[in-house]
């Protein structure tokens, strides 16, 4: 494909979506009115998101494998002369797979909400909400200057704000005002950091910045030292490091399903991304020094986001399904981190990976979780695994396995994608870049191995309460058989119930409706994810192919 296509589709997958957007606020066409205005426009965010991902995957079939550490389908204008910013875009072996992502994850958001639509106001705002995120995140992948890399890493929250303070559910404007306080603060001090970089050196292209003896090079090591902790701040709030992840439960619990689906497999990345394409090319020396930090940090994380998932998973802990998920995320995305605090190019490969595989499976289990709780009317595992007794694989047993396959990959099973991008990790902090005490990353790849332990652990045991549900459960099953025909589908209340179960057939006929199996929707809107867990799990070469001559690249640049 020639460089002129190559730039006008990615300026494409940048821009459509924010057309879209405004064109979803006005009324549809006559031509294209559907049913109602509100399928109509539901069906438009489909449309546009379908759009965007064929252009990135054509985008993606364009690109030169042979040469994935170079920029692509680069567009380099300037924007504002006199502070020296340009919009410069650009795509290499790092972004690609994000951007994919990216649109893949937002066309199924999109696609589930034209049959799911999250209770709330309008769907016109929602599709443009939907959109105009979608359109901050892959901006956020494919500009290559300092200052609009930090508008579009703002852009985002906007939209974000307002689906789970609009369209959320319990406790959603705390959760809402939590997460923009949190983001904000942080992404403040990036501004800080990013604008010391650029006055020091002069520029603010990143591509100018990460090549050997560019710009960069000038800069003192207390600068780059003030750089990466300004900037380490704002994207560890975002990526959520631990102790500045607490924005994240609340978010994610509070956020409709499809929010947290593009929560967890999107927003998280670009603060993952922003350490990768910013800190360790640019200020090489700064995140030498605090790359210990980051890891322990990393690591403690690992381990605090399985505990706390393990508590929650206890039987009486009160442990909402939504939050359990993410606080795994707190875990996953620590992998992620120590892989980028080894500063070797088996560590970051290896988070990058897990950045994908991470948006893959927790983005597909934050869909089933929202379907569960369409389902049982509740998140809650004791409520599921004991009052409603879930027992998903004697009701809905493709619903069932499929959230076991989800748990499954989330643990880190070899053969699915979660596997690889925390075993490089931990591979990457077993041998650290030159300089960096391997003692003290022996340690944090030890946490890191106990991490996967305990989230084995807790995974197991939500499969077990969610999908065999419990004792009692397969107790009032057998009564309500005996009792009459069909309560057995239905969702039985509890112990208390056992006995108006032999009683009173028709009555709990009337109150335990079968629990519906997988939805066709829903089969087109989760198969994608789960069959390129698989395939990402089989064939890792695929991904890892365009990352590491890129990683390698940066990390010679920077040098």
């Amino acid at each position: 494909m020639s460089h002129h296509a190559m730039q006008i589709l990615l300026a494409g997958v940048v821009v459509l979506p924010l057309i879209g957007a405004l064109a979803a606020l006005f009324p549809a066409p006559p031509g294209l009115k559907g049913k109602s205005p509100d399928q109509a426009v539901l069906r438009h965010g489909v449309t546009v998101t379908g759009v965007v991902l064929a252009a990135a995957v054509a985008l993606a079939a364009g690109f030169d494998h042979a040469k994935p550490a170079e920029m692509q389908a680069q567009t380099d204008i300037s924007w504002i002369p006199a502070l020296g910013i340009r919009i410069h875009l650009g795509v290499d072996g790092i972004s690609l797979p994000l951007l994919v992502l990216t649109a893949l994850l937002t066309f199924l958001c999109a696609l589930y909400s034209y049959f799911k639509m999250p209770a709330g106001p309008s769907p016109k705002a929602f599709v443009a909400l939907i959109l105009v995120l979608e359109s901050g995140t892959l901006a956020t992948f494919a500009v290559l200057d300092l200052m609009l890399f930090f508008l579009a890493f703002e852009m985002v929250l906007i939209p974000m704000y307002f689906l789970i303070n609009r369209w959320g559910g319990a406790n959603r404007q705390y959760a809402a005002w939590k997460f923009i306080l949190y983001t904000l603060l942080g992404s403040v001090v990036m501004l800080l950091g990013l604008l010391l970089i650029g006055l020091k050196s002069g520029t603010f292209d990143m591509v100018a910045l990460a090549t050997d003896n560019g710009p960069a090079s000038q800069l003192s090591h207390t600068v780059q030292l003030l750089a990466v902790l300004a900037i380490g701040i704002g994207l560890a709030v975002k990526a959520p490091m631990w102790p500045l992840h607490s924005w994240l439960p609340d978010a994610h619990t509070a956020a409709p399903t499809v929010g947290s689906v593009l929560l967890a497999g999107v927003l998280l990345k670009m603060g993952t991304y922003g350490f990768v394409r910013i800190a360790l090319p640019i200020a090489p020396d700064g995140m030498h020094t605090f790359a210990p930090y980051l890891a322990a940090f990393a690591a403690v994380g690992i381990v605090y986001g399985s505990l706390a998932c393990l508590a929650l998973a206890r039987r009486g802990a009160k442990g909402d399904l939504k939050r359990l998920i993410a606080y795994s995320s707190v875990g996953h995305m620590g992998f992620v981190l120590l892989g980028i605090a080894s500063m070797t190019p088996t560590g970051i490969n290896g988070a990058l990976f897990a950045n994908i595989a991470h948006g893959l499976i927790t983005g597909l289990l934050f869909f089933l979780v929202g379907a569960l709780k369409d389902r049982y009317g509740t998140t809650d595992l004791d409520a599921m695994a004991g009052r409603t007794g879930a027992a998903l694989y004697g009701r809905a047993p493709r619903f069932g396995g499929l959230l076991a396959f989800g748990a499954i990959a989330s643990l880190g099973l070899p053969g699915l994608a979660g596997f690889w991008g925390e075993m490089l990790a931990m591979f990457g902090a077993f041998e650290p870049a030159d300089g960096l005490s391997r003692p003290a990353f022996l340690t944090f790849m030890a946490l890191a191995g106990l991490g996967t332990l305990l989230t084995a652990a807790y995974l197991l045991i939500v499969v077990r309460r969610v999908c065999m549900g419990s004792k009692e459960t397969a107790e009032q099953d057998a009564l309500a058989a005996t009792a009459g025909e069909g309560a057995t589908a239905g969702v039985t209340p509890g112990p208390a119930a056992a006995t108006t179960v032999a009683t009173a057939p028709t009555a709990v006929k009337e109150r335990a409706p079968a629990v519906p199996d997988i939805a066709p929707y829903e089969y087109v809107a989760w198969t994608p994810l789960a069959a390129l867990t698989v395939l990402a799990g089989l064939w890792p070469a695929a991904l890892l192919g365009l990352t590491d001559p890129a990683v390698q690249n940066l990390l010679g640049g920077g040098s």
